[in-house]
């Protein structure tokens, strides 16, 4: 009897969530429900899957709006009724076009048009008129006798209460960005459209029983025969013709790679073989020959990839150099990756450079076609911040206080109610889907064309992309396959192009076994002197390769994985630490423990170890272990099946008769690792990469830090960088017109800042910049510039002042002064370039004085970072301060530190309070580390960036040294220095 229902996949519309909804219709006995959310339907699988499981038949379709205006609402017969309304509605949705007003469809969809769109003689057999229960009383006019086939009843169901009306208003105000007062009623819903009872909603079309039937006829002939299992695999079957020809290539390929990867080792070949009767088992041969094929289009393009995820534990990977981790070598554990009780695909991971990315993307939509390829969606969610804030908006809260709200959680305001308002209605907000946005990698390539699954729409990213998201594509058999960007492999292919053109040298950037032997890499490893490289520059990475004294490939990828939150937060990383340290000393929970995690030294680091304590320590099965796999990368939704396996792992636990503080203490490292741990595999293949950029950073320093800087990739910000590329020797400049190119570049050990850098310069006078040198040679004179580049005065001025025209010799201040001159002479005449150079006028100016520093400024000012070192600018007298270099001298010594911020780190005490980490440079420009405790943030809270000067006591942890600061002052630039112009 419900046609017309819509969930908060309608957004900014609808306020039910999808299984709310379901579970208030089953309360009511309501035996069907169809799903019709606006210009979409994401939420169609969970929404057939939670209907079934509440014994109510599900019905699909959609509610086509231009604009904020109902137009007809499209219902499916069937599953090939749903792909046409699905490719109606990408087709114009990607298009960015309105619907139409009456649309072509054949049997297979019904389409609903409102009650006095059209009259009953005008319909197709496909066409009928929907009638509300408030519009009832509009039938007396309509001859509804003479077409009884025609009419249904179309009750919209959008909000639950009056509660929950109002918040759909604010969403709808939210929507239209107007404030709730001006908000007309023809941009909101009926008060109405809430579930009513089947008999109340009969009791009101009694007089039409017609009606009645007609709607109930409807309900009968609709559905659909969709299988809602992941275990249905609905992925491209195939990638040969057949899948016989898939299983005698993949099997080729992996041989073929083994004598080069293993050249006669017949143990290796033992491995393949079982590998491969595993994935043909489970009909994985089209995902690894789809994978090997995407990367060996990026190796015959030049792209650098690195291939990680859980199919780095796979022989077979790394014979078709899907990745470059040697399973053998670390002992991966092959049934993490592939077992028979896995219910979903492989997953891999393929990371590429931002730049090569899309051209990757495209050949796989090329490859595989448009019909059955789609970027995969993701939603945006209303979270506090956000919410507080809209609401705030549209109940006209001024900006002021709406900060206020947003920053303090227990603030008070004035006006009390408003607050109470908006604090009730953000909570119900929370997790709201607010946009469709695109999942970070994910793509989707179907079997069946795409449209039998999803709707697309086209984002800015210029690439169809799926309404479904992950968990949606799951729930019907659809897995992604991950191409992700990843601006650390753009540093290393720019380094590379850079040594080869400053210096002349051919890398070899495979030879990751090689880097791993190095003495000077691991030194550098060992003194975390990692800026700029990849996973491993952040200041607690760095903290912790010192704490581990970290110079070898197995310990690197212990790091990479116990730096999650998951293992960081529960404890286990400090204990790791210890135990590293003091591997005799070790005290496992159980024998049982020491005997499975001898390798972590008794503590659980990668997946693999918390599989292998489930299913061994625990007694779970492989499939309940894969269920905790996924709950722990974040890619399993349900809480049902976990808090089942929970009852079951603590169950058998009692029946081996393990203690019970044992069994919680097992339990609690396990629940630690939701959502942030890491495979070993993945951890091994992040590595890699590592030493990749750790090996360039090491030999060839100045052109690692100019790729890094060209990517603008990394932890940290630009100016950061520039930082690092000054310490390697670099002699950095300013941009120049005749020297610098877009991006910064390097010729010797002179590197030019890219004119890129330069804030306020418009992308068409720096690509005129560009262009007209390279076609006409370098600018010879200020004149010359002007006459060849037209840049206006602005723009000029601008380019004066940071330095781009130094190559004439004159000063800024006589440039700037002789500009304006030539400028005005200018202005009345029109903007041509001259046929014949005339004569500059000569005239003398007087001496124009030049202050200290003010080149400083400037570069704050146009490039937003000071090139120059600044720290002599800063109000302080730098007397009787400590550097970081003296810090292991002065242990528990109170110190006067003076640094210039760098980052912040939130955290939480025990206690739930927050914390602060912070990370500096000092005056020498090497990098402090601070820790700051509640009750010192409370006091002295961090004010933006800039300096700052500390008190505070040096501390020390596994041989890292920090200041605990109780004490902290924002400083600003010394008066005189600020007193210019």
């Amino acid at each position: 009897m419900y046609v017309n229902c819509k969930t908060w996949f309608s957004y900014r519309y609808g306020t039910y969530k999808t299984r709310e909804l379901i579970a208030q219709a089953q309360a009511m006995g309501i035996g069907s429900l169809a799903l019709t959310n606006i210009n979409g339907n994401p939420d169609a699988w969970d929404f057939v899957h939670y209907c079934r499981e509440a014994g109510i038949k599900p019905i699909l379709g959609c509610e086509i709006h231009n604009d904020k205006r109902f137009c007809y609402l499209l219902i499916a017969r069937n599953d090939q009724g749903l792909m046409q309304i699905n490719r109606f509605v990408s087709r114009y949705k990607m298009a960015d076009q309105p619907f139409p007003a009456r649309p072509v469809f054949d049997e297979d969809v019904f389409i609903i048009y409102a009650l006095g769109t059209l009259q009953p003689y005008e319909l197709k057999d496909n066409e009928l008129i929907g009638v509300r229960a408030n519009e009832v009383n509009k039938l007396f006019s309509v001859r509804v006798k003479d077409h009884p086939g025609k009419f249904i009843i179309r009750q919209p169901v959008t909000f639950q209460d009056k509660k929950n009306f109002n918040l759909h208003r604010l969403l709808r105000a939210i929507d239209e960005n107007t404030l709730l007062s001006k908000l007309s009623p023809d941009e909101v819903a009926s008060p109405d459209e809430m579930l009513m009872a089947e008999e109340e909603l009969m009791d009101k079309f009694s007089s039409y029983p017609a009606i009645i039937n007609r709607t109930l006829q409807l309900i009968a002939a609709c559905g659909t025969a969709m299988v809602i299992d992941p275990k249905s695999d609905k992925n491209k079957q195939t990638y040969t013709p057949s899948l016989e020809e898939d299983r005698l290539l993949l099997e080729h390929l992996a041989l073929t790679g083994m004598k080069e990867r293993y050249p006669d080792d017949p143990v290796i070949e033992a491995r393949v073989q079982k590998e491969l009767k595993v994935v043909n088992d489970l009909r994985f041969n089209a995902y690894f020959l789809i994978v090997w094929d995407v990367v060996n289009f990026a190796r015959e393009k030049g792209f650098y990839y690195v291939g990680r995820g859980s199919g780095a534990n796979s022989i077979i990977a790394y014979n078709l150099k899907i990745t470059d981790v040697d399973p053998i070598k670390l002992d991966l554990y092959f049934e993490r990756f592939l077992n028979k009780f896995r219910t979903s695909p492989p997953d891999f991971d393929m990371d590429f450079s931002h730049k090569d990315r899309n051209e990757i993307i495209s050949y796989i939509f090329e490859k595989y076609g448009e019909n059955h390829v789609a970027l995969l969606g993701m939603h945006g969610t209303f979270q506090r911040r956000a919410a507080i804030r809209e609401l705030g908006k549209v109940l006209g809260l001024p900006k002021e206080e709406i900060d206020t709200l947003v920053k303090n959680r227990n603030a008070t305001l004035k006006e009390d109610s408003i607050q109470k308002v908006i604090l009730k209605y953000a909570a119900l907000m929370q997790d709201f889907p607010n946009h469709l946005s695109i999942h970070a990698g994910g793509m989707l390539i179907s079997e069946e064309p795409i449209y039998q699954y999803t709707a697309l729409e086209m984002p800015p990213k210029g690439f169809a992309t799926s309404q479904i998201d992950m968990f949606g594509a799951e729930r019907v058999g659809l897995i992604k396959l991950d191409i992700l960007s990843q601006r650390g492999l753009g540093h290393i292919k720019d380094t590379i192009q850079l040594v080869k053109q400053n210096k002349g040298i051919d890398i070899d950037i495979t030879r990751v076994d090689d880097f791993m032997k190095d003495p000077l890499v691991a030194d550098r490893i060992r003194r975390a002197d990692t800026i700029g490289c990849f996973y491993i520059e952040s200041p607690a990475m760095r903290q912790l390769l010192m704490k581990l004294e970290c110079g070898d490939y197995l310990t690197l990828v212990a790091a990479s994985s116990i730096i999650r939150p998951g293992v960081s937060q529960s404890g286990m990383m400090k204990a790791y630490i210890y135990n590293y340290h003091n591997q005799d000393k070790v005290q496992y929970l159980h024998p049982k423990m020491e005997e499975l995690l001898k390798e972590t030294f008794g503590i659980m680091v990668y997946q693999e170890d918390v599989i292998k304590i489930a299913h061994h320590f625990g007694g779970l099965d492989m499939a309940e272990a894969d269920i905790l796999r996924r709950a722990m990368s974040g890619k399993y939704r349900g809480n049902e099946e976990m808090i089942r396996i929970e009852g079951k792992f603590f169950s058998n636990c009692k029946e081996k008769g393990y203690p019970a503080h044992i069994s919680r203490e097992v339990w609690r490292q396990i629940a630690s690792f939701s959502g942030y741990s890491f495979s070993k595999a993945h951890s091994a293949s992040f590595a890699v990469e590592s030493y990749q950029s750790l090996y360039l950073k090491t030999y060839f320093p100045m052109e690692f830090m100019v790729g890094v800087i060209n990517n603008f990739g990394g932890f940290y910000r630009t100016p950061f960088y520039f930082h690092e590329l000054k310490r390697t020797g670099a002699h950095l400049h300013a941009p120049c017109v005749n020297q610098s190119d877009t991006y910064t570049n390097i010729k010797g050990t002179d590197v030019y800042v890219g004119l890129v850098h330069i804030e306020r310069l418009t992308a068409s006078l720096l690509e005129a910049i560009i262009t007209e040198r390279q076609h006409h040679g370098p600018y010879l004179t200020m004149e010359d510039f002007m006459e060849r580049t037209q840049p206006g005065m602005e723009q000029l001025n601008i380019l004066i002042r940071i330095g781009a025209l130094r190559f004439t010799g004159t000063s800024k201040q006589e440039l700037l002064w002789r500009a304006n001159f030539f400028q005005k002479q200018q202005e009345e005449q029109p903007v041509t370039v001259a046929l014949f150079h005339e004569p500059v006028a000569d005239f003398k100016l007087p001496a124009l004085s030049s202050r200290p520093l003010q080149d400083a400024f400037d570069e704050i000012e146009i490039l937003g970072f000071a090139l120059t070192d600044i720290f002599p600018m800063v109000d302080d007298d730098q007397q009787g301060l400590t550097y970081v270099k003296d810090l292991p001298n002065k242990l528990g010594q109170t110190v006067k530190i003076l640094g210039q911020l760098v980052a912040i780190k939130e955290s939480n005490t025990i206690k739930h309070e927050i914390m602060n980490f912070g990370t500096f440079l000092d005056p020498h420009g090497d990098w402090l580390d601070t820790v700051h405790w509640p009750e010192s943030l409370k006091r002295y809270t961090f004010q933006g960036d800039g300096f700052y000067r500390m008190t505070g006591k040096v501390v020390e942890e596994f041989g890292v040294y920090a200041v605990e600061v109780w004490e902290m002052h924002k400083i600003g630039f010394k008066m005189e220095m600020l007193q210019w112009g």
